[in-house]
């Protein structure tokens, strides 16, 4: 399948930064996307004033913010408390839940977590409510959450086609009860439902019915959020959840920094050669992103924990001559690490096969046919498979890489540039998704190398 770009504004393009010599990073990053946009559903359902501390802010997590505003729940930004050290890349929230109200048309822009998450919970306010996005977001799988609403009892006008814009109206509560979907497509539609089945009036039981269920760690990841704020989860058999109906605790709680927004910064260390430092890596964890400890020495890295932070290191690195290894994954738990690790295949020496991703064909981009184009335009042989890529070993030489409105095929394109003059990514402001800060820190990364090459080249 041929990929499309569908960015809805350019700059000039962002030429790759190379690397001159082995790396000595030391890397904070930003809170967990998933995470705040999470805390941010369960605060606004809460019986009380909630606090998130070290939130992200970013694209994603900013229009989350925005639909609870404009739904009537109280945000506001607060300094740390007790005298903590304030959060470098933003202010804390203070979230007031209050009445919510319809009248409000929903943007998602091209984020997930908004337009998979908002629907059930702008389903218990009062009026009409408009859920629509970007236009690349209007062909995003939408279907289950649509068809959800509708088997719950609400009422939901759209054209048919099982994607945004749609619209409902909202009469203050959901019934809740039994309900079959097929989440096969994301597993955001799981855990959309259930953040806001607690104020169900029967809560829910949701089971689901599909041949596959990608990315399992983020429906862990609710499943554990809705129990820290007391809220009772059964699972009595796989893809099956019972919540019960009753309260959503008030909370405070602090976000973890975003483990999948490491995996460039972790990768650079095999491309580059030398070693990266990731700060506050947390020991125990939800995230995806984790699996990088054990992903990365597949390809001969040496992962190891040093205090709180966790420290990869890449040996003498392509850069230096090392020969990595093609590898075969089955990444199903977590796909978003793919693009990151599909640019690390594109620069081993054998052949490496990547499956378990053929939901990745409905994320902010098709991501599988984005990474096919964007390497095999570098001189790459990357093979589309019905859930995954096969990539065959090649020389690679710069050209143009499109990031399609995805911040990870932007990041993509900056790991292949690390030893590939060239690399001219189309839209490296599209990493402002999750990760703003991306330019700054990865040209921070690069400059830490022997040499300390000229980062803006």
């Amino acid at each position: 399948m041929a990929a499309t770009t569908h960015s809805q504004s350019r700059t000039e393009p962002w030429i790759a930064p190379l690397a001159r010599g082995p790396l000595r990073g030391d890397v904070s990053l930003p809170g967990s996307k998933s995470l705040t946009n999470r805390e941010l559903v369960l605060a606004a359902l809460a019986d009380g004033p909630s606090t998130i501390r070290l939130p992200l802010h970013s694209r994603d997590s900013a229009l989350m913010v925005r639909a609870l505003r404009d739904l009537g729940v109280g945000i506001d930004e607060v300094d740390p408390e007790d005298g903590a050290a304030p959060n470098p890349y933003g202010p804390d929230l203070r979230i007031t839940p209050a009445p919510m109200h319809g009248g409000v048309r929903v943007d998602c822009g091209l984020a997930g977590t908004v337009m998979r998450f908002l629907p059930p919970l702008a389903a218990l306010a009062v009026g009409e409510v408009t859920v629509d996005g970007d236009p690349y977001a209007r062909k995003r799988p939408m279907d289950a959450i649509i068809r959800a609403l509708v088997d719950l009892g609400v009422n939901v006008t759209d054209d048919g086609g099982g994607a945004m814009p749609f619209t409902f109206t909202g009469t203050g509560s959901v019934r809740g009860g039994a309900l079959t979907i097929d989440a096969s497509a994301s597993s955001q539609f799981v855990s959309g439902l259930l953040l806001s089945a607690p104020r169900f009036d029967e809560g829910l039981h949701l089971t689901h019915v599909g041949e596959r269920l990608p990315s399992m760690p983020h429906i862990e990841m609710t499943v554990a959020a809705l129990r820290a704020r007391g809220v009772t989860v059964d699972e009595p058999s796989v893809g099956e959840w019972v919540v019960h109906p009753g309260p959503i605790a008030a909370r405070d709680t602090t976000i973890e920094p975003d483990l999948s927004n490491a995996a460039p910064f972790a990768v650079a260390a095999l491309v580059a050669g030398g070693t990266v430092r990731i700060r506050t890596w947390p020991r125990e964890t939800t995230q995806v992103g984790a699996d990088l400890e054990t992903l990365l020495p597949l390809w001969g890295a040496t992962v190891a924990r040093d205090g709180d932070d966790l420290v990869v290191d890449g040996g003498v690195g392509i850069l230096g001559g090392a020969s990595l290894p093609g590898v075969d994954l089955d990444l199903s738990r977590g796909g978003e690490l793919a693009p990151a690790l599909v640019a690390l295949a594109a620069l081993a020496d054998g052949p490496s096969e990547i499956t378990g991703i053929g939901h990745l064909r409905g994320h902010e981009t098709d991501r599988l046919a984005a990474l096919a184009a964007d390497v095999n335009r570098s001189g790459g042989a990357v093979h589309e498979l019905d859930d995954g890529l096969r990539i065959e070993p090649a020389a690679l030489h710069g050209s143009d890489w499109g990031a399609y409105d995805d911040h990870r095929m932007a990041t993509a394109g900056a790991i292949v540039g690390l030893v590939v003059d060239g690399v001219a990514v189309d839209d490296i402001g599209s990493t402002a998704k999750t990760l703003p800060q991306f330019p700054s820190l990865w040209a921070d990364l690069v400059a830490t190398g022997a040499g300390t090459p000229d980062a803006e080249r």
